[in-house]
């Protein structure tokens, strides 16, 4: 069996690509998309092109991913959830706080019979590779209790579920405090390519404090177009109350009198005379495995990696063979978070996100 997208923007084109390079486990049952041209370009891809959700679902795909426009997606949400489709829906589920709610309200009580929310949400973040050796070290204890994060790396939602789970504050509530400052920056790549200009040009960078209470706090720092401006670095530190983790450096006590430094190491081929291929295949820790590439031979990039992964885990989660990948609750949390610093940014006051309906057990 397959799985079945609506939308065909160049989000929907990556997962096409991505299935199409592991077609032994994933395959597209078709894409949905309103116009005939648009229906054209899909068939190009090498998949079936639809023009209704009906349509899809004769084709009995195991899930859909709704990868659509924000304001479009609570709709496409509840269509699916109508037919009792498992979903997967793009980040963020909603536009707006009211969306988010209105959505929990229409489908979060939604359950597949196999168990589970019905809709789950496509963030991959935690499952990238740097991101999730972090993460699964803090979960160890390895720094003691963590205590704090700062991130500056990706953008709002993405953001902010890296901060939640490396953090471990679930649904805390929290309040947030953020600023915004305008300065010149060259901005020489986007996704349009080299642009060839140096030219500096005015570029936002938004800071962020959020207190979730019990001496946990996170710091968010993004510059506009931060994931392609090979001018800004991207950087996460987790600080526990044994040690941190800055990067790839683990600096924790070995024993009372005994501060040591440890690495996460990247194995990666395809370097000098290494005829492998190029890609990562592990992280370790001190001489152990602590993330593993489990689409070794694939070639594929490290955020590749993560969405491949979510995939992966959604179509098990379909079949009854593991957990939920990204429940629609933690999405609505992420982007809940997020949007509070833009109003806090905004307006220069500082802002608390309380428990919603979505954080109750």
């Amino acid at each position: 069996m397959a799985f079945g997208i609506i939308g065909s923007g160049w989000r929907a084109e990556f997962f096409v690509r991505l299935a199409r390079a592991l077609p032994d486990r994933l395959e597209v049952a078709g894409v949905v998309t309103r116009s005939a041209e648009r229906a054209e370009a899909v068939r190009g891809w090498g998949v079936p092109a639809y023009r209704t959700v009906d349509e899809l679902l004769a084709a009995e795909p195991e899930f859909v991913i709704a990868s659509v426009p924000w304001e479009v997606s609570p709709q496409v949400v509840r269509e699916l959830v109508a037919h009792g489709v498992p979903v997967l829906a793009e980040t963020p589920p909603a536009p707006d706080a009211a969306g988010l709610r209105e959505l929990w309200r229409a489908v979060g009580g939604a359950r597949r019979p196999g168990g589970g929310a019905l809709v789950q949400v496509a963030e991959q973040y935690p499952l990238m590779p740097g991101h999730a050796a972090r993460i699964a070290l803090a979960r160890e204890g390895v720094i003691g209790e963590v205590t704090s994060v700062q991130l500056s790396s990706t953008h709002m939602y993405h953001a902010m579920s890296l901060i939640r789970h490396t953090l471990g504050v679930g649904f805390a509530p929290a309040t947030v405090t953020a600023r915004a400052f305008t300065a010149p920056l060259a901005d020489p790549l986007s996704p349009r390519g080299w642009s060839g200009d140096l030219t500096p040009k005015d570029a936002v960078t938004t800071l962020a404090l959020l207190d979730f209470g019990g001496g946990r706090s996170a710091l968010y720092d993004f510059t506009d177009n931060q994931w392609w401006n090979p001018l800004r670095t991207r950087r996460a530190l987790v600080r526990g109350s044994l040690g941190e983790i800055a990067d790839e450096t683990v600096v924790r006590m070995l024993d009372p009198r005994t501060p040591v430094e440890s690495r996460l190491t990247r194995r990666r081929t395809g370097t000098d005379l290494n005829l492998e291929g190029a890609e990562v295949h592990h992280i370790s820790f001190d001489g152990r495995v602590v993330w593993r590439n489990s689409y070794v031979g694939a070639g594929f990039s490290e955020d590749d990696l993560a969405v491949v992964d979510l995939l992966c885990r959604t179509q098990a989660w379909t079949r009854d063979e593991g957990p939920e990948p990204y429940p629609l609750a933690e999405g609505c949390q992420d982007h809940l978070l997020a949007l509070a610093v833009e109003e806090s940014a905004r307006t220069g006051a500082a802002v608390t996100v309380t428990a919603e309906e979505w954080a109750a057990p």
